[in-house]
């Protein structure tokens, strides 16, 4: 009786649509998870994707979003920075913002379900793919599971083309009814972004949560062949999907197997450097142990050289493959632009200042304070690890509290220096500005005298000397004062006010209030807009010093 009942509820909530739904088990998701997107494919295939959450609400962010990427001990182009990560979809009704990750790598099969078999065989620079149209059976399903390699970056934007184009076909609407939305409008597919691939690769809100974003891994080294291919188990030997645990999030082989590109353009750091090739995230079978890490990133030279035969040829490899995501727009209608625009004012004035794009992390004493923040929650999860070391940890807790302490004023110190400076060198510039209205008026007097006779020349020469002195000067003042301005910018609020405050408890001449009140307009201009206005900026100060009197 008491089984009864069971199977009745259990039919009852599959009826009511209340169950969990997981996805069939398949080539394309050998092990279906709760919360797996589904997106159908040509030829039956699979795309299936995870959704990824960030933190906090809104579009244009929360201070909850800004995390730090790279590794201190990773290589040359893996620097610590910070970044405000996004996802490209809000989820209805609460504001939270979701990224779409592909769950696997993209495999042969998928591309072959949009391309065909023998746009592999002329991709692909693999000789076993000539054959993939012949294949049948066990030996089909296994190629069709295998991560997409040996293909050049030219092929995977023909594919998603391809595929985008299959999805959106105007006679299939029932394609896209699964695609999350933004205003109504559907997302595509496309790479993932560096930041995004990175963030999930950390493990993202959860590892946020517990304190192991920072780590290198979000698991035990111990645990490396359970989650990666890597050199030491796969021997340089591409896997099929699905064999390694996901992390967290549900993801699969994002820490080996194959490289995976990513959209834009490599740079020395994420953000900026030199423009490259294809920038590739994650560690592959041929990576040794030592570079399986989820700050990994390295450049794909999407055109090779070939020194010898002194041709460019496009670059395909055994080890380098792709993981898909979904995008939207970042303007989907006109009423979407006049909201975003309306809420940028309200955010440039406050979270914006605060965020990295807001404010740089080049200054040692910020970037060192922006390092303790992190150092709390492991002090945390070493405590948690090893209650009978809470004396020790109390005493690194002591340490770093006053490490901070330090660093604080540190901070403070240094605005006030250069704000300082750039007083001093403002005040030079309204100096010479002023003198340079008395200069003027002897250069007319001057040449009008010159005009009656020459021998006035010599007159007219050391006017001339004087001026063109005083201009040099004024330039020199005014590029030291723009140089200080934008330091002072990049600061946190609290530290500017501090250091304004301290400046206007001086006493100070007429003219050097005048300058501080000019100073502190321009440091908040740069600060809210991350640009100076240099040929405005100057024109102030020759409207106010031409006839500046004490």
């Amino acid at each position: 009786m008491k089984n009864r009942v069971l199977w009745f509820l259990c039919l009852l909530l599959l009826a009511l649509n209340v169950w969990p739904a997981i996805p069939a088990k398949s080539i394309y998701n050998p092990s279906p998870e709760e919360g797996d997107l589904v997106l159908p494919m040509p030829n039956g295939a699979e795309l299936v994707l995870r959704p990824i959450r960030v933190p906090g609400k809104g579009f244009w962010g929360d201070r909850e979003r800004v995390v730090q990427l790279g590794d201190a001990t990773g290589g040359a182009f893996e620097g610590v920075q910070q970044s405000m990560v996004a996802g490209s979809f809000e989820e209805p009704g609460n504001q939270r913002w979701v990224i779409w990750l592909a769950k696997y790598e993209l495999t042969k099969g998928q591309f072959v379900a949009v391309m065909g078999a023998e746009a592999l065989a002329a991709a692909s620079g693999n000789p076993v793919d000539m054959k993939y149209a012949e294949l049948t059976g066990r030996n089909l399903k296994q190629a069709q599971a295998m991560p997409l390699s040996w293909i050049d970056y030219q092929a995977v934007e023909d594919f998603l083309r391809a595929y985008n184009h299959w999805l959106f076909d105007p006679e299939h609407p029932e394609r896209r009814t699964e695609l999350p939305t933004i205003d109504g409008v559907p997302g595509f597919i496309r790479l993932a972004a560096e930041d995004e691939w990175e963030y999930a690769a950390r493990g993202g809100m959860a590892a946020l949560k517990d304190g192991t974003f920072s780590d290198r891994l979000p698991f035990s080294p111990r645990q490396l062949n359970e989650y990666a291919w890597h050199l030491g188990n796969a021997k340089n030997k591409p896997r099929p999907i699905g064999l390694r645990k996901a992390n967290q999030l549900g993801l699969h082989d994002l820490y080996g197997n194959v490289h995976e590109m990513t959209a834009g353009l490599f740079r020395p750091e994420i953000w900026q450097g030199k423009p490259g090739g294809v920038p590739v995230r994650g560690a592959s079978v041929s990576s040794p142990v030592g570079d399986v890490r989820s700050s990994y990133r390295t450049e794909f030279d999407t055109y090779a050289w070939n020194a010898e035969t002194k041709e460019m040829g496009l670059r395909r490899t055994f080890n380098i493959g792709a993981r898909l995501a979904l995008g939207s727009n970042v303007v989907v209608s006109s009423s979407t632009r006049n909201r975003l625009e309306n809420e940028y004012a309200e955010y440039r004035k406050t979270l914006r200042r605060e965020t990295p794009v807001g404010r740089t992390l080049d200054n040692l004493v910020s970037q060192a304070s922006s390092q303790l923040d992190t150092v709390d929650s492991v002090l945390k999860r070493l405590l948690d690890r090893y209650p009978d070391a809470q004396d020790q940890v109390a005493s690194i807790q002591s340490y770093v509290d006053t490490a901070r302490g330090q660093l604080v004023q540190a901070q403070r110190d240094n605005a006030r220096s250069l704000l300082q400076d750039a007083s001093r060198n403002g005040t030079n510039l309204s100096v010479l500005i002023s003198k340079r209205v008395t200069l003027d008026r002897a250069m007319e007097t001057a040449s009008r005298l010159l005009s009656k006779s020459t021998r006035y020349q010599a007159q007219v020469d050391a006017v001339q000397k004087t001026l063109d002195e005083n201009s040099s000067a004024a330039n020199e003042q005014y590029k030291a004062y723009l140089d200080k301005v934008l330091l002072i910018g990049e600061y946190q609020q609290e530290f500017r006010e501090h250091a304004f405050k301290v400046m206007r408890e001086k006493k100070l001449s007429s003219r050097e209030s005048r300058v501080l009140e000019l100073a502190e307009q321009h440091v908040q201009h740069y600060s809210e807009n991350r640009a100076e206005d240099k040929p405005g900026w100057l024109a102030q100060f020759n409207n106010i010093f031409k006839a500046f009197t004490e």
